[in-house]
Parts: C-alpha cells; sequence; structure tokens
C-alpha cells in the first residue's frame, strides 16, 4: 500500500490506553525525582552553613567566615588545616579569592597508608604536600549544579578533575561527595571523603625521543602540504624544524646529524625552487630518522 502524507486521523483513546499513559508519566516523574533527591548535597541551613558540618554559627558569624574559618569551626577538618598551614597555603585560603575547595574530612586523611599524613607533614616534603592540597583547589566559586554540568574543574596545580554523577554519588575524581555548597565569605567548600592524589608527571622524554618526535611531527604535516601543491609552506615547516634541531644541545644529535641539517640548511640558500629546497631538507631529516633507528635497532 502507498504511503501518503497528511493529517492523521484522531484515535480515540481508550480506558486502557489511558491508564498506560497515566503508569507512564508516573514512572518518569518517579525517576526523575529519585535522580534528583540522588544528585542532592545535603541539606544546608541558609543562616549557618556549618550546620552541615556539624558546627554551630550565627547568620552573621557564617558570612563573614573565610574558607579556613568555616572549616576550623566545624572541627573536622583539622588534619586539612595542620596541611595546608605545613604547606603554606592557609594564608592563601583566608584570601579574597574566590576558591573552592574539595575538603577531605579528618576520616578521609585517616584512610591513607600509615604513616603517611605524618611524612607529608615535614618541612622536606612540603612541596610535595603543596602540590597534593592544590590538586584539591579550583580558582572561582564553582557551585555543584555548575560543576556537573561542566563536568570537571581546572585545580590550581594544573591537572583538571572529573566531576559527575555515577552509581548513585556524585564523584569527585575518584572520592565521593559527602556535602556541598557550603558558604564562605571567599568561595564554597564540598566536603569529600577520600584524599586526592595528583596524577604523576609525564615522564621525561630521552634526547632521541625528543628528536624523533620532532621530525615525524614535521614530516606528518610537511607531506600533505607538498602533496598539495603548497611547496613553500612544507619547506617553511621542514626548515624551522631543522633548525629546532640544530639548535638543541650538543648531546640530543650526533655530530653527523647535525652536519647533515646545517648542510641541508646552508643549501637551500643557493636553490630558488621551493619544491627542490624542500626535498632537500626532507632528504636530511630522513637521515637523521634513518639514524635513530639504527641506534634503536642497536
Amino acid at each position: 500500500m502507498r504511503q501518503t502524507t497528511g493529517r492523521p486521523q484522531d484515535v480515540p483513546i481508550t480506558p486502557l490506553m489511558e491508564n498506560s499513559m497515566k503508569t507512564t508519566r508516573f514512572t518518569a516523574f518517579a525517576a526523575l525525582t529519585l535522580l534528583t533527591l540522588s544528585i542532592s548535597p545535603a541539606p544546608v541551613n541558609a543562616g549557618c552553613p556549618l550546620a552541615a558540618l556539624g558546627g554551630h554559627c550565627s547568620s552573621t558569624e557564617a558570612k563573614s567566615k573565610n574558607i579556613v574559618e568555616t572549616a576550623s569551626a566545624a572541627g573536622t577538618f583539622k588534619t586539612l588545616l595542620a596541611a595546608a598551614q605545613a604547606a603554606g597555603l592557609a594564608g592563601t585560603l583566608q584570601g579574597e579569592g574566590p576558591f573552592t575547595l574539595f575538603a577531605p574530612t579528618d576520616e578521609a586523611f585517616s584512610k591513607l597508608p600509615k604513616g603517611t599524613v605524618e611524612s607529608l607533614l615535614k618541612p622536606e616534603n612540603k612541596d610535595k604536600l603543596a602540590a597534593i592540597l592544590k590538586y584539591h583547589v579550583v580558582a572561582g566559586n564553582v557551585k555543584l549544579a555548575k560543576a556537573l554540568e561542566i563536568g570537571q574543574g581546572k585545580t590550581v596545580l594544573g591537572p583538571s578533575l572529573g566531576i559527575k554523577f555515577a552509581d548513585g554519588r556524585v564523584k569527585i575524581g575518584t572520592a565521593n561527595l559527602v556535602t556541598a555548597d557550603i558558604a564562605a565569605s571567599n568561595g564554597t567548600i564540598h566536603v569529600i571523603d577520600s584524599v586526592l592524589l595528583p596524577p604523576a608527571p609525564p615522564a621525561e622524554m630521552s634526547g632521541p625521543t625528543k628528536v624523533r618526535k620532532l621530525v615525524e611531527l614535521a614530516i606528518e604535516r610537511g607531506v600533505p602540504l607538498f602533496n598539495a601543491g603548497q611547496t613553500e609552506a612544507c619547506k617553511a615547516v621542514y626548515e624551522v624544524t631543522a633548525e629546532a634541531l640544530v639548535n638543541m644541545p650538543a648531546s640530543m644529535l650526533t655530530t653527523s646529524d647535525r652536519e647533515k641539517l646545517t648542510g641541508a640548511l646552508a643549501a637551500i640558500k643557493d636553490q630558488t625552487s621551493a619544491r627542490e629546497q624542500a626535498w632537500t631538507l626532507r632528504h636530511a631529516l630522513d637521515a637523521v630518522r634513518d639514524t635513530l633507528d639504527v641506534a634503536a635497532d642497536d
């Protein structure tokens, strides 16, 4: 039968269909309600944000306390505050800000391996401790709803924290959110149940690896340009790369490879064709790469 377009005919709604529609609406409403309750933080007394942390205050005190004073009044962040003091960050967290602090409780710090906290509090580990604490701080006043919308928060240390709803909980990195949106005069506190450890910095690349990366990147970018007839642009990519390699420390390149590159850079000055210049530089870059391949095989 050929399908036709046009206004659909009205279909009478039977009692059975009406009941089904009601059931569907109720199920959807119930699911939405459960989701809202799951991601909502513990209720906070608008007049006294410390109440959610187990503290007590008047509305005037609540509005005047900064992040450090708010955490101190709660009485459940003694280790965090001692760490901030030892790392030289307590003064910063009392500053104008605004800051958002993902605050591990004393119980959260107790989950760390025995002796970890004591070790971190030693003067010789000040930088390491500061890095860990900075991984718990995000610049700006970020409420939970906004954090979930963005999905991450860039810490003052540098790396970002993932912020998402998963497995029935709000996750801040690897920690679970306990209480959200604790207001302070210079920002917001979100309480978490674990100490967050920043990711290890990427391993330092060896000299040959850096050289190889530069050569491969130059060829990767130059070839499409050359094939598209943009020989001048291709030559420029190869030339900049060759000059960068020549200016690297002596330990990065063999004397032979350095001479090949300097020879190519000198040769292109006497060449008038960008196509010829590109090929001259490409041959030198290929020679450097071949040397690295032989060294790797050895």
